[in-house]
């Protein structure tokens, strides 16, 4: 899947926050490794970097365009790429923390104690995931997905919900680390210009599917999809769009 980091960068402020919520309820104090997994480009980590100037930060993705927008704003971060799924860090780390990335990835069943499993005694794993898979802007896209001549192709794309209850993770971490705390945030995002949900959308859950299709096709499931956002998320009085968005935290330590 080919990522696009200027259009994944238009939402950077929204996007930002629940990195920042998550960040705040870390509570290492002086940690050597520090390990961001899935880092995009890297706005985020270099946030690491800055909370713990003495630790060995480094950003794990899997794509190369949004590592080389990262390493045009950091030479402080060691900056790899690997598949997020199957990367494993040398030494165990003091700090694993990962935003809005996991949701990307299966079997959370045995990667959530795999990644316990990397962080040392009395570190921390703090992971931050979209749990919006249920609302408008996702279930309109299995809608739209079914709604042409596309079907066959996007329809399996356009059914995944990797992201469990809160109380699947509980019940992964409990019994591995010493605490573990588990929330849940609905963020009411106030979005301007034209389309702004579809925009959104498009930098993330969307490009899988459109990323599968082309030329007449991807433009007409686009359009499919266009038009039913247009309907669930309506221009207020104001000119503005509110885009409620749903994200699952949790914060263990070991």
């Amino acid at each position: 899947m080919a990522w696009d980091p200027k259009l994944y960068s238009s939402f950077a402020a929204p996007r930002l926050r629940p990195a920042l919520d998550l960040l705040a309820r870390v509570g290492a104090e002086k940690p050597a490794r520090v390990v961001d997994l899935g880092c995009g480009t890297g706005n985020v980590t270099r946030l690491l970097g800055e909370r713990w100037p003495g630790a060995h930060v480094v950003g794990v993705d899997s794509s190369a365009e949004m590592l080389q927008a990262a390493a045009q704003e950091s030479a402080a971060i060691t900056w790899t790429q690997a598949d997020i799924g199957t990367w494993m860090p040398a030494d165990k780390v003091d700090v694993l923390f990962s935003n809005a990335a996991l949701h990307w990835l299966g079997d959370h069943a045995g990667l959530f104690p795999r990644l316990a499993a990397m962080v040392a005694p009395g570190g921390w794993l703090a992971v931050q995931m979209p749990h919006n898979h249920y609302a408008a802007s996702h279930a309109l896209m299995a809608e739209a997905a079914a709604a042409g001549p596309w079907a066959d192709k996007l329809v399996p794309l356009a059914g995944r919900f990797p992201v469990g209850d809160p109380g699947f993770y509980y019940d992964l971490l409990a019994p591995l680390t010493r605490d573990v705390d588990i929330w849940e945030t609905e963020y009411l995002h106030v979005l301007d210009g034209d389309d702004p949900v579809v925009r959104w959308t498009m930098g993330t859950a969307l490009r899988p599917l459109l990323d599968a299709v082309d030329g007449a096709w991807r433009q007409g499931f686009l359009e499919e999809y266009r038009a039913r956002v247009a309907a669930a998320y309506p221009r207020r009085a104001d000119g503005k769009t509110l885009f409620p968005f749903r994200r699952l935290f949790l914060v263990a330590q070991m």
